[in-house]
């Protein structure tokens, strides 16, 4: 057995609908995920979530799944030892805010706000779970992450980037055109942050290489992992969101699985052992 650690997404890949480890894409039961775990435990490996989701809400995952580390807000911050060990990305951010956080530097400046404004309808806060974040502004809509991207240089802000992290359902809370819909996630967040670059300091802290680990997850986000590991499994259902197909054949230790989410999960678990 080669594999050391894994290194996966939770929404939309290890969790399913609603969040649920126990219910596949189509909302049928199955304890496959959960054996695929007990298996992975029983073996020894490492397991380390990634996610864009907050410090404190990984931390508590991590519990729940009984893993080894836990890494939030895509990449910003690394957690081991239950959450007590913390190291902080901060990527591109300009050295004159060395020691403030991200969110408080957009927030001074309104860069959120406008960025809103620009694209009325299609962009808005991920509300409530935006609140908590602090490396990085999380939205929802359906823009071109690639066109905010030149705005925002146009804007001298070239050291942020719009990065895509997967599709969500639509509800009656959003108020976004029709346009907008299927909705996704985004997080607007400095350059140079990844779950990749989380993974690569995470696998130098433990004494390993790529060639140690494995990665799983569903979004475009998650591509960026490819480098930090020796294979990279994608949920079925996250390649089959427009435009993936091109992204992933440009990866090439890339592997998609069979079944979405959970039991896709589950496969990637049992074929990394």
């Amino acid at each position: 057995m080669s594999t050391r650690v894994v290194y996966t997404d939770l929404d939309g890949t290890m969790v399913g609908p609603r969040g649920s480890f126990w219910h596949t894409a189509a909302r049928d039961l199955t304890a496959d995920p959960a054996a695929a775990l007990h298996d992975l435990h029983r073996a020894g490996v490492a397991l380390v979530l990634v996610s864009g989701r907050t410090f404190e809400q990984v931390v508590e995952a991590a519990r729940i799944f009984a893993a080894d580390g836990a890494i939030a807000e895509l990449g910003s911050v690394v957690s081991w030892d239950g959450g007590r060990g913390v190291h902080r990305l901060t990527g591109a951010l300009p050295e004159e805010y060395a020691g403030r956080s991200p969110m408080d530097v957009m927030a001074e400046q309104g860069i959120v706000e406008d960025l809103l404004a620009r694209h009325p309808g299609r962009l808005e806060w991920h509300a409530p779970w935006h609140a908590t974040h602090v490396t990085d502004a999380l939205l929802r809509g359906r823009v071109d992450p690639l066109a905010v991207d030149a705005e925002l240089a146009e804007r001298e802000l070239s050291w942020l980037t719009l990065k895509d992290n997967g599709a969500i359902p639509a509800t009656s809370r959003m108020t976004l055109v029709p346009e907008a819909l299927p909705p996704r996630v985004y997080h607007l967040m400095p350059r140079g942050i990844s779950k990749g670059a989380a993974i690569a300091w995470d696998l130098e802290r433990r004494g390993l290489t790529p060639a140690d680990a494995v990665a799983i997850g569903d979004s475009v986000s998650d591509l960026e992992m490819a480098p930090a590991v020796d294979r990279l499994w994608i949920t079925a259902n996250g390649a089959t969101v427009d435009g993936m197909a091109d992204l992933l054949a440009a990866v090439p230790n890339v592997t998609v699985t069979d079944a979405p989410m959970g039991e896709g999960w589950a496969q990637a678990v049992l074929a990394s052992l």
